[in-house]
């Protein structure tokens, strides 16, 4: 499984690489906050939603923590997506919220 630290991907940021983030925590998680232009996809319905995502894209995945983003990572390279967990989550998260 490929990994990002949250570092690494404030830096990506603010270099300013397009980064295609998913948050996979619950709508009300994200609705204390989240990664800005992060696309939220609850766990529970990656399955049902990955037809929105484009195989050809590199996607980040992030969650509170880096457990549901690593079993969706998982799920998502099963079915042939470029996909990278992030690290720590948001509990490491630094950087801009939305």
């Amino acid at each position: 499984m490929k990994e990002i630290t949250t570092d690494a991907l404030i830096k990506m940021i603010e270099q300013g690489n397009a980064a295609n983030i998913i948050d996979v925590r619950e709508t009300d998680e994200v609705a204390e906050g989240k990664i800005p232009g992060a696309m939220n996809i609850p766990l529970g319905l990656v399955e049902f939603r990955m037809n929105e995502l484009n195989k050809s894209k590199e996607y980040i995945i992030v969650c509170h923590s880096g457990g549901r983003s690593g079993r969706a990572v998982q799920f998502l390279e099963s079915h042939g997506y470029s996909v990278t967990n992030m690290v720590g989550g948001m509990l490491a998260w630094t950087g801009a919220i939305e």
